[in-house]
């Protein structure tokens, strides 16, 4: 048999027939309505589903046994009932008329083969597999995920984005990335990365993307972030597509607001990809929730680049110390001594659970429990480094908990 030529049908405002009401014509009518054909259904009987498109006005349905006849104004007829002779009869007027024809029942005998289809964005993927709809099923699904993922290089098309893509990493596992997230950085001529964005996604880039290194290392190396809006902007005018590729989410102490607005007054288009921000997924990561039913109501994310009364900040402490709330801390274990004095002095327990997560969901993940009274001295000993989480309130004992059910559970 000859390998069929494969070609796209754009059927919007034209005629399309489907022969019998199953499951087969119900898997077929909505992508030939997403195509924007005209569908009308010639069947007995129709499937629930068909039934409710038809009620609202967007399949006609013929109520009756196909005759000859039907065909006529069709550019395209799907023969799908379960009787051979019926499907033999609508695929001979189809070669009489010169309409092509799909037969479910036998592929052998149909003049063409419904690819198994899939869309990512503006691309279409059609698998046809020598007429085996399973087989292009499973090629289909693993071509769509390799475009979703960025694993298939989606680079070389004549319209690709522009401007400017403010991408969320994730807390450090490069699995945690949005589809979305990945889609665009495949896409990028420019990248530029913080410190704490997956450092696995970098190294899958093309030998042609610019890399800039925008870390911001803790009492070390900084590129300020004037500078970096300036490099946004600057690459963008030139026509390149910059992905600025942070750790967690953009909006969340990640400063993709300044970014934002550095692009705006230079007339740059912007997309915002947000990110699983690290102050809920790390505490998740060390099994954690950062809210327990009858534990704690509300979770406060509190950023402590300034420590507690140093007048650049803004945190009110005094309120932190009295809420029964958990304290989520960013950028605090050089200051934990601090915090966790004013915390006691504002009126937290010195019993108050703690837990410090360094490297959340990486495989160097490792935690440490404390209380509030003792946590400084445990992270000194311990010799904990930034990144890392504290986590402060009663929610760090249901980790604990669930911790115990599981030793127990050990045979």
């Amino acid at each position: 048999m000859s390998s069929p030529y494969l070609l796209g049908l754009r059927l919007s405002g034209r005629r399309v027939l489907v022969v019998g009401g199953g499951r087969v014509a119900q898997r077929r009518v909505p992508a030939l309505l997403d195509a924007g054909a005209l569908v009308t259904v010639v069947s007995t009987s129709v499937t629930h589903a068909l039934d409710d498109l038809i009620a609202t006005g967007r399949v006609t349905w013929e109520s009756r046994p196909y005759q000859v006849g039907d065909l006529d104004g069709a550019w395209l007829v799907h023969a799908c009932t379960d009787d051979r002779a019926v499907n033999a009869a609508v695929a001979a007027e189809a070669e009489a008329k010169r309409i092509w024809c799909v037969r479910a029942d036998d592929k052998d005998a149909s003049a063409a083969w419904t690819p198994a289809s899939g869309r990512v964005d503006e691309i279409g993927v059609a698998i046809t597999a020598g007429g085996d709809p399973r087989r292009a099923a499973g090629i289909r699904d693993a071509v769509v995920g390799a475009l979703r993922d960025g694993t298939v290089d989606a680079r070389r098309n004549r319209t690709k984005p522009v401007g400017v893509a403010l991408v969320g990493g994730g807390p450090g596992d490069p699995g945690l990335i949005t589809v979305r997230g990945r889609q665009l950085l495949a896409q990028a001529d420019v990248v530029v990365a913080d410190r704490l964005a997956p450092q696995a996604l970098l190294d899958e880039l093309s030998p042609d993307v610019e890399l800039i290194d925008a870390a911001k290392i803790p009492y070390g190396r900084y590129l300020a972030q004037e500078k970096i809006n300036e490099l946004l902007v600057e690459h963008a005018r030139k026509g390149r597509f910059v992905v600025r590729l942070k750790g967690g989410d953009p909006f969340v102490f990640g400063r993709g607001g300044e970014e934002m607005l550095a692009c705006a007054r230079a007339g740059i288009p912007v997309v915002v990809v947000p990110g699983i921000t690290s102050p809920v997924a790390v505490p998740a990561a060390a099994g954690v929730p950062v809210t327990h039913r009858g534990v704690s109501q509300e979770f406060h994310v509190i950023s402590v680049h300034v420590p507690p009364g140093d007048e650049r900040s803004t945190v009110d402490w005094p309120n932190l110390a009295r809420s029964a709330g958990t304290l989520v801390l960013m950028m605090a274990v050089e200051r934990i001594a601090v915090i966790a004095e004013t915390l006691i002095r504002e009126g937290r327990s010195p019993e108050t659970p703690v837990m410090v997560v360094q490297d959340g969901t990486l495989p160097t993940q490792r935690a440490l429990h404390a209380t509030l009274s003792s946590v400084a001295e445990r992270v000194t000993a311990a010799g904990i480094r930034p990144p890392a989480i504290v986590i402060v309130g009663d929610v760090v004992k249901v980790g604990q908990e669930v911790e115990m059910v599981r030793a127990e559970r050990v045979p």
